[in-house]
């Protein structure tokens, strides 16, 4: 016995969509805008809030290196208070002095990656005496800057 074979289905058109112009009692469905429009008009109208690019690696890397002070007990942690979250600044807090170095830490470049527009993860080896080790930071878009939210070492 052979089965029914299935035929695709047109998709329906809308049902009192073309009385929409003719009849008062119809509603009209319009699209929302897809950009909002600026606060205000003319020549200078601007966003209210541009969202500010990637930071470049030479700015990581001196935010790592910092980290990787701070860690190393060569560095207060208030000097980067205000590019760590509330609890990556409170982790900070906590972890105290966990890399041991009888000289300053030297941070190599960072590898960077985008998981998507509001996020950069980041590692990057810290070169210090006797071993070395790696840091790996992850920094999120919070408006117009970007800040420090998660850090790990090892």
């Amino acid at each position: 016995m052979p089965l029914p074979r299935l035929a695709p289905i047109p998709t329906p058109d809308p049902v009192y969509g073309h009385l929409a112009d003719v009849h008062p009692l119809v509603p009209r469905t319009e699209e929302p805008p897809r950009h909002p429009a600026p606060l205000t008009h003319g020549s200078l109208a601007l966003a209210a809030e541009l969202p500010s690019p990637a930071p470049d690696e030479r700015r990581l890397r001196a935010l790592v290196q910092a980290l990787a002070e701070i860690l190393a007990g060569r560095r207060p942690p208030q000097t980067i208070q205000n590019r760590l979250s509330a609890p990556a600044y409170a982790s900070l807090l906590r972890a105290g002095k966990m890399i041991d170095s009888t000289r300053p830490p030297w941070v190599g470049v960072p590898r960077v990656q985008h998981p998507n527009d509001d996020t950069v993860e980041m590692c990057a080896l810290v070169r210090c005496t006797p071993r070395s080790r790696v840091l790996a930071a992850r920094l999120e878009r919070r408006g117009v800057q970007w800040v420090l939210t998660e850090f790990e070492t090892a």
